[in-house]
């Protein structure tokens, strides 16, 4: 059947959750209304990345790119767009350029290549179809019947792809660890467990693209002799999850996963283990434990799971986004791939870029694209117009970027050489009223928790950390305190047991380094200059006040006083710092300081 128009409607957990589901059914219902169903397919597909903007509905072959759409705009894009040929004006994003006519000149998309999210916002994730007619599997074909399993290990290696999991290690060596280990039984495993805050870039991958991890774990299965593959996801990932299982019964039923694939004589199969969300738990080893039935907790290494991994047996573990590297390398070739990025990083990055910039979404972009280009052009700067104050990357493991470095390319080596790391692809901006001290807490609060407590470096270095910031932030701390923090973290950055605790000071580490005088005037002037530490913060009722009484009957503390039409006081010994008052201040009256 000729289609007229087809219409995509981003259906990530994002746009889900701004009810997409039910923009793409009353997209169908008003087709059916208007008699046009069989001139209009309605499609949903994964992450469009510009995730500020959804949700995100696209037509072809207009390349109209709506966005903000609501479920009651289905009934005019249908009427306007397919019956009588007329964008929606209102809904488009570049509906005040009318020179805009590409969806890839809009300045989100500009400067990205969606190598990794190539079918993202492009496919139905769940039509096998329509990922083979985007040369899916075709690189599981060639591994197959063209190459042996050296060559397909030599082909990973050339590209020199490395881990895009946090480490960074180079894949193809990995991969050749496993074919050269002994053992009649290997394994293949995917880490979908994501868990640092802020981070989905691996659970839009699986939403929007599921097939291209099942391909590529079926490849390395091919090359390292495996025949049985497992993803760990988190449980919290349910479209994700769902997505995942859609695409194996497909490749089952198309023999591209199962016995015999493609009549070739080679067997492997795919099991899907669920987490609980333990952050631990992306640690290879304790990952590996956790789909053994055992308590999510690492091991020393070596033994590196490559040589005794699940079961005791040669295991492989990628992350996700690696994973979906592997079919275009084998497809298009180790040179092609290494035309992209840097000398010590090629390919690509996926990065969830969250925080305080206006454009918030999932990017990909080369290596070697610097933060400034990322967070001022792609991310189109700081919300509100306020002051960039720094960028985390990394997550709880990684630390923070300032303004003085925002040229930096993006790559492993240099983001290591500023104090920082890439880790999974985590991004998160900070501007001028956010607390270097308050940031530093959050993390640390957040490495209590999901510490396994197995090692004591990490289950007593965090908590005296979190205790020692807490203090600080309550202010109670003293000058001593900083260098105490920079000799807990160092201790535990060389006697922790697994990454999770020999990273955990990262955050702190670096804000110290880079923010000195804000800890300072923490510890000495008893300030939060941000704002943010509410045990340093007092609010004051300037004259502007014409008394009103709405400060006190929104005053939970009944701390503040004043008769009507005089200027009203707050009773600082009795303010819970909460800002009821000057949020409900009509007047802008009452000020923070």
């Amino acid at each position: 059947m000729a289609f007229k128009h087809f219409i995509l409607v981003c259906g990530g957990t994002g746009c889900e959750s701004s009810n997409a589901d039910l923009i793409y059914k009353n997209l169908l219902q008003e087709a059916k209304n208007h008699n046009v169903e069989n001139d209009v397919q309605v499609v949903k597909t994964g992450c469009f990345g510009f995730c500020e903007r959804g949700p995100i509905v696209k037509v072809l072959p207009e390349d109209s790119f709506y966005v903000d759409v609501k479920p009651d705009d289905a009934k005019e894009i249908i009427a306007e767009q397919v019956v009588k040929g007329r964008e929606v004006t209102r809904l488009l994003y570049n509906k005040e350029k009318k020179n805009l006519l590409d969806v890839e000149e809009i300045e989100f998309y500009q400067k990205q290549l969606r190598v990794v999210l190539r079918n993202c916002g492009v496919i139905n994730p769940e039509n096998i179809n329509e990922y083979i007619a985007r040369n899916g599997y075709v690189a599981l074909e060639k591994a197959l019947f063209e190459l042996t399993p050296q060559q397909i290990i030599d082909e990973i290696k050339k590209s020199e792809l490395r881990g895009r999991g946090g480490a960074g290690f180079p894949t193809g060596f990995k991969w050749e660890a496993g074919m050269k280990a002994t053992g009649d039984t290997k394994y293949v495993v995917c880490n979908a467990d994501e868990g640092d805050p802020g981070a989905y870039m691996d659970r839009s991958i699986i939403e929007g693209d599921p097939h291209s991890v099942v391909e590529a774990m079926t490849i390395c299965g091919k090359a390292i002799g495996a025949n049985k593959g497992f993803v760990y996801i988190r449980a919290e990932y349910p479209l994700a999850i769902d997505r995942l299982k859609i695409a194996m019964e497909q490749a089952k039923e198309n023999g591209l996963l199962g016995e015999n694939i493609l009549g070739s004589g080679f067997n492997f199969d795919i099991e899907i283990r669920l987490g609980a969300g333990a952050f631990v738990c992306g640690e290879e080893t304790a990952l590996l434990r956790s789909i053994e039935g055992l308590r999510g907790m690492p091991t020393p290494k070596p033994p590196f799971p490559a040589q005794c991994g699940l079961w005791g047996k040669p295991t492989i573990i990628n992350n996700v986004e690696t994973w979906a590297n592997i079919p275009v390398i084998i497809d298009k070739g180790a040179d092609w791939f290494t035309k992209i990025g840097t000398a010590d990083s090629k390919g690509t990055k996926v990065f969830a870029l969250t925080g305080k910039v206006c454009n918030s979404g999932l990017v990909e972009v080369p290596m070697g694209t610097t933060l400034r280009e990322i967070i001022f052009e792609i991310g189109g700067g700081i919300k509100n117009g306020k002051e960039f104050k720094g960028v985390q990357t990394g997550g709880p493991s990684g630390g923070i970027i300032t303004k003085e470095n925002l040229d930096t390319p993006i790559d492993f080596g240099s983001l290591t050489r500023l104090g920082s790391m890439m880790g999974s692809g985590g991004m998160i901006v900070m501007d001028e009223d956010d607390c270097v001290v308050d940031v530093s807490k959050f993390y640390m609060e957040f490495c209590v928790e999901e510490s396994c407590g197995k090692c004591s470096p990490c289950r007593i270095g965090t908590r005296q950390m979190h205790t020692i910031l807490d203090k600080i932030a309550n202010g109670n701390g003293e000058i001593e305190d900083l260098q105490k923090l920079k000799d807990i973290g160092q201790a535990m950055k060389s006697c922790s047991l697994c990454a999770l605790g020999q990273s955990a000071p990262n955050p702190t580490i670096s804000t110290i380094m880079k923010f000195e005088q804000e800890y300072v005037d923490h510890i000495n002037s008893k300030k939060c200059v941000a704002g943010k530490c509410k045990h340093l913060l007092s609010f004051e009722i300037t004259e502007k006040c014409i008394g009103c009484g709405m400060c006190i009957r929104n005053c939970p503390a009944n701390c503040i006083s004043g008769e009507k039409k005089t200027r009203h006081v707050i009773d600082q010994s009795k303010c819970l710092k909460c800002g009821a008052c000057m949020t409900s201040c009509k007047f802008n009256a009452i000020i923070k300081k």
